[in-house]
């Protein structure tokens, strides 16, 4: 009974947010991405539970998890990236939300949208290994940082972005040339269309005894996730 009290109503909350979010987003930042705002693939969605192998900002027992599936050359993916920032810097400190970050390169399949993103998701697994995930965080923060998205972010950027985190080049380059993770990032792909994936950014809200609850609005604007975060925290019913 839990589950479905708690579900519903921060379902229809979601809904409304997700409304005034396109409104902003359309007036904001022009035509959408045709990979962005689209609602899950299926319901039966199927998310891989958190583990050691994530990506994880903030406390992983946070009582909000949000999973975000995302891709480094999607403008507003770009854009996103800031307002979870903002939502870590609001929420993380006291541990009530962790970030999740999954890859979701739209560069394989029908919509290849982006072709260059499988390989700067490659680059940040490169400075997660020689450089943790301090070092993870350093790098794709700077990524999104001086991308212009959609494809314009040249590849010989990749160990200058390295360098400017403190990672030794050398050793960067190595890993990224060996292609060691180009497996992993392509499982990544297939892992983010089975939760539900269709678009990025796309996130999944996991708390505690719910179903995982997808927000299917894309880049919503900081006050639209603060909604959404704040009803749950309240034990919205």
């Amino acid at each position: 009974m839990q589950r479905t009290s708690l579900a519903l109503p921060i379902s229809v909350i979601i809904a409304g947010v997700i409304i005034a979010g396109a409104v902003y987003l359309t007036r904001t930042s022009g035509p959408p991405n045709p990979a962005v705002n689209t609602p899950p693939a299926s319901t039966n969605i199927t998310v891989r539970p958190v583990d050691a192998t994530d990506h994880i900002l903030g406390n992983p027992n946070a009582e909000i998890v949000i999973i975000e599936y995302s891709d480094t050359e999607c403008p507003f993916c770009k854009n996103f990236h800031e307002t979870m920032h903002q939502v870590m810097d609001t929420y993380g400190k006291d541990g009530k939300v962790a970030w999740v970050y999954r890859h979701f390169p739209i560069y394989k399949g029908e919509r290849a949208l982006h072709p260059k993103a499988g390989k700067q998701a490659e680059a940040t697994e490169c400075a997660a290994e020689l450089a943790g995930a301090d070092g993870f965080w350093k790098y794709i923060d700077r990524l999104y940082k001086i991308t212009p998205s959609n494809n314009q972010l040249s590849e010989s950027e990749l160990p200058e972005i390295a360098v400017y985190v403190g990672i030794d080049r050398a050793a960067f380059t190595a890993c990224l040339s060996s292609g060691k993770y180009a497996d992993a990032i392509s499982k990544a792909y297939d892992e983010a269309v089975l939760a539900g994936a269709n678009g990025t950014p796309y996130s999944v809200i996991i708390t505690k005894d719910n179903p995982p609850l997808p927000i299917t609005g894309g880049a919503l604007p900081y006050t639209a996730m603060k909604t959404i975060i704040d009803s749950i925290l309240s034990g919205a019913r």
